[in-house]
Order: structure tokens, then C-alpha cells, then sequence
């Protein structure tokens, strides 16, 4: 079987899922959760999940020191 070129392979895949927010949109969307919450209950289950979102967006945005 011949090998494929990258052109090829970008063509032919997919993305698995939707794109992880960066860390900028995570944060957005945390502080929009929070000043919308209705009748003063905690979102606790949406907010832990925007700051898993917030933390991996963090921590693919930092460069590695040198």
C-alpha cells in the first residue's frame, strides 16, 4: 500500500469532537455563567466543567520554560 501524503491525510480526517474553547472563551463563558445564574443557586456541575475546560485551555496555551 503506498504511503499518503500529509495533503491527503488532512483531507481525508475529521475532527473526533468539538474544538476545546481556549482559555480566553472558557473564562468568558465561566463569568457569563455566573452573572446569569438564576434564583441565586450555584451551577456547580457547569461550573466545574467550564474550569476543567479553562484549566486544560491554560495549560495548552503555556509554552514550557526553556
Amino acid at each position: 500500500m503506498p504511503a499518503r501524503s500529509l495533503e491527503t491525510m488532512h483531507e481525508t480526517l475529521t475532527p473526533a469532537g468539538p474544538a476545546r474553547p481556549s482559555a480566553a472563551e472558557a473564562n468568558e463563558a465561566i463569568r457569563h455563567l455566573v452573572e446569569t445564574r438564576v434564583d441565586g443557586e450555584w451551577p456547580s456541575e457547569a461550573y466545574e466543567f467550564l474550569l476543567a475546560e479553562w484549566a486544560e485551555a491554560s495549560r495548552a496555551e503555556v509554552s514550557p520554560a526553556l
